[in-house]
């Protein structure tokens, strides 16, 4: 690992872990949660304002910025974090998610894939090499191997192929990123639903120089149980010395019950696109402000939030504002489910700081269970 990004673990409880994670733009306390910035910015939020949620770090993808405005020209506007105005660590996703959420689109072999752009229809080769160039001319901190990700329920026969392809693709992606003092790059555990591959992809992964592991290719349409069951089968396999990031995931509760088997560091589009389609998280569950009960409930979403989207407005005025259709709306709730999420990661990290995570989950997922009754003064 490059001497000046580093891994520490500071408290265990169980095989959930306390952290950070240093780089030379800033320490990520882990575990983590990472707004998804997709096209170099967190949709209705100023950046800013992210930060104030309580975000250490946030999500970049390859796909979307290589098509618009184009990595080049970034990297000739001064990199990544000056281009969006956030000079604190970003993670960039290297695009294989869109091998598989846009299959109809592209096409696979060996050398990488060729897409047909969503927005224009021109064609792009993207393969393990110009990944990793296209995240060394954005400037990420985090780089992540190009990988594919296939949607389950697949096959057995299309799990294991795309997961050994991933793991050639691994090779070379570690090879492309050569070194570059105060970044790093992560390797991507693959593998479906079948415990064999996970344990021999995260094995193989494990003997490559990567900086940190990820766990990919679940909370693609697999139910949570077997989603946890391939966490407890997989990070076993994985070094206890490195970050473990499990992609894309998720809800709440997904959160809480995989910072409990070991991971370190989440993704996810729900809370912002929650907040733009009038849903809100709270620490008494999700409120859909689009609901006609609350066009007259002057209570706030949480009267106790540190932040003042959930806690200085009324129900009743973000519910106006969903109907509306009116920008503010979006803009309050994204903040609001942002708050949230990093809330739930402090109070994460706290809980196993002082020992306590068991009972920590047990009394968030009781308050998420009692719904509106636990919002309301007695």
């Amino acid at each position: 690992m490059s001497q000046d990004l580093s891994f520490t673990v500071h408290a265990t409880d169980g095989t959930a872990r306390k952290g950070e994670i240093f780089t030379p733009r800033g320490t990520i306390r882990t575990p983590a949660f990472m707004p998804v910035g997709t096209a170099a910015t967190v949709k209705a939020m100023f950046p800013q304002d992210v930060r104030a949620t309580g975000a250490d770090i946030l999500l970049g993808n390859v796909y979307h910025l290589m098509l618009r405005p184009g990595a080049e020209r970034i990297a000739r506007l001064g990199g990544l974090h000056d281009f969006m105005r956030w000079p604190f660590p970003i993670l960039t996703d290297s695009g294989g998610f869109q091998v598989m959420s846009l299959a109809k689109l592209r096409k696979l072999d060996e050398s990488g894939v060729t897409f047909q752009s969503h927005i224009d229809g021109s064609k792009h080769h993207l393969s393990p090499e110009r990944s990793m160039e296209i995240q060394h001319l954005l400037g990420s901190d985090i780089q992540m191997q190009f990988d594919e990700c296939v949607r389950l329920p697949s096959s057995d026969d299309e799990v294991e192929r795309a997961m050994r392809l991933s793991l050639r693709w691994a090779e070379r992606s570690r090879k492309a990123f050569r070194e570059q003092p105060g970044r790093a790059v992560f390797g991507i555990v693959q593998g479906g639903a079948s415990k064999p591959l996970r344990v021999e992809s995260a094995q193989a992964l494990a003997q490559m120089d990567f900086h940190g592991l990820a766990v990919g290719g679940l909370a693609v349409g697999e139910p949570q149980e077997v989603m946890l069951d391939m966490l407890a089968t997989t990070l076993p396999h994985l070094p206890a010395s490195k970050p473990r990031y499990l992609m894309g995931v998720g809800t709440p509760d997904d959160i809480v019950q995989a910072v409990a088997r070991g991971i370190d560091m989440f993704d996810c589009v729900m809370p912002t696109r929650a907040g733009r389609h009038g849903l809100a998280y709270t620490p008494f569950g999700k409120v859909n402000l689009k609901n006609a009960r609350y066009a007259e409930d002057l209570s706030p979403l949480d009267a106790d939030s540190t932040c003042p989207a959930a806690r200085d407005y009324s129900r009743a005025y973000l519910h106006h504002l969903v109907k509306a259709g009116e920008i503010l709306g979006m803009m309050l709730l994204t903040q609001a489910n942002l708050a949230y999420y990093q809330s739930l990661m402090a109070g994460l990290r706290a809980a196993i700081g002082d020992g306590r995570l068991t009972d920590f989950i047990a009394e968030t997922r009781a308050r998420w269970a009692a719904g509106e009754t636990a919002s309301r003064p007695q």
